[in-house]
């Protein structure tokens, strides 16, 4: 076995491609757009590269692939960040042999050390923690969400032979539409609902640019505490939400307000590998087609909970259930329309959210583990602390 430096087209595609043939057995499989892959180690299309560094491997046996890996490491994690530079590893994929993963993995920490990284967490992005972060280890029997892993489960041995350890989890939960919403939740909708400071409304289209602005604005103010998560700029807001317009329903994006200004969000997309899924990868002409032929002639029938925040001054008094009771009224009119929600990426160390997510009904389906190896093997292991 031998390792190749990814640094070149050709090696770039193989990079891409080699996950088709090992997964060409699995039914639930859904090939990532090539395109959005390729985008993470663009230098000019990534802007992890101002302040980080990235490498790919393969992993060649008898002129085969066999695997394949990339490291990261940022010099600057968020602006409230201490543990710099943080290091980590994703986009990892490997046959079921622990000796060829351990070259892989072997790689990532050879390279992470020489640039100054005292840990190596993986499977992350060179990126947000929104897309291609964790690893899946509890809901192999269902299809992935758009942007999120997927893979074969005896990677979880692969990760924890090795050394890895938990160092958090995301959860992904799922309710019906139709479903009514806990009562708990429900009297702290109707203390925020008795209050006519605060009121709730949904997306409007014909205010793009001015909504947009606001999710950017309450995102930053409501997430840039967190380690590990770095605040959004205009450019990069607009951006997102730009490539989502084409998808967007603005009867499931929904805002809370307090006295006429924004103080909470709660995005809710489509879910649009339920359309990707007939591409395979690819958005060329063809690939496009495709999608709107399927967007077009078939209902897609799952929602993606994509984002929500409430900024701090905000926090801890019953908005985050009338902002959900409200979303959750309009999305039961939608029944024909939406049958489930899928709420992705709720950390076990956001232990509030949790709470609000289970109150509004939502049970696990998903569980994506971040792991952590830490080069000094004496120094005792901490998972991610949890939010007070």
């Amino acid at each position: 076995m031998n390792l190749l430096e990814v640094n070149n087209k050709r090696d770039s595609q193989r990079f891409i491609e080699f996950p088709v043939r090992l997964y060409k057995e699995e039914e639930n499989y859904i090939r990532p757009l090539d395109k959005e892959i390729a985008e993470v180690f663009d230098s000019e299309k990534n802007s992890f590269f101002k302040d980080g560094e990235c490498v790919r491997w393969l992993l060649i046996h008898n002129d085969k692939i066999i695997g394949r890996m990339a490291a990261f490491v940022r010099f600057k994690n968020s602006v409230h960040s201490k543990a710099d530079p943080s290091g980590g590893i994703g986009f990892f994929e490997c046959i079921n042999d622990q000796k060829a993963s351990n070259i892989l993995f072997d790689a990532g920490k050879d390279w992470l050390m020489t640039h100054g990284a005292q840990h190596m967490d993986g499977p992350i992005n060179f990126g947000a923690r929104d897309k291609w972060w964790g690893l899946l280890t509890k809901g192999f029997d269902l299809e992935p969400n758009y942007q999120c892993n997927y893979n074969l489960p005896y990677y979880k041995e692969l990760f924890e032979n090795y050394g890895f350890q938990t160092y958090f989890e995301y959860y992904t939960f799922v309710r019906p539409i139709k479903d009514d919403v806990n009562p708990r939740l429900q009297r702290k909708a109707d203390i925020v609902n008795n209050n006519p400071d605060y009121s709730f409304d949904h997306f409007r289209k014909e205010r793009f640019i001015e909504q947009t602005d606001s999710i950017i604005e309450m995102y930053n103010r409501a997430w840039v505490n967190h380690d590990g998560v770095s605040a959004i700029s205009k450019e990069q807001g607009h951006a997102l939400m730009n490539k989502l317009k084409p998808i967007l329903d603005e009867k499931i994006i929904w805002f809370a307000y307090y006295k006429g200004e924004p103080v909470a969000f709660y995005i809710n997309i489509p879910e649009v590998n339920q359309w990707f899924k007939y591409v395979n990868g690819k958005l060329n002409l063809i690939g496009i087609l495709k999608f709107a032929w399927h967007k077009f002639r078939k209902k897609n029938k799952k929602m993606l909970g994509f984002v929500f925040g409430v900024v701090p001054e905000h926090q801890g008094k019953g908005l985050d259930g009338g902002l959900i009771h409200a979303f959750h009224n309009m999305a039961k009119s939608l029944s024909n329309r939406y049958e489930v929600i899928e709420i992705n990426g709720i950390g076990d160390f956001n232990r509030k959210m949790i709470v609000v997510v289970k109150q509004v009904g939502g049970e696990i389906c998903k569980i994506h583990t971040t792991y952590r190896y830490q080069f000094d093997r004496n120094k005792p292991f901490e998972r991610m602390k949890v939010i007070r």
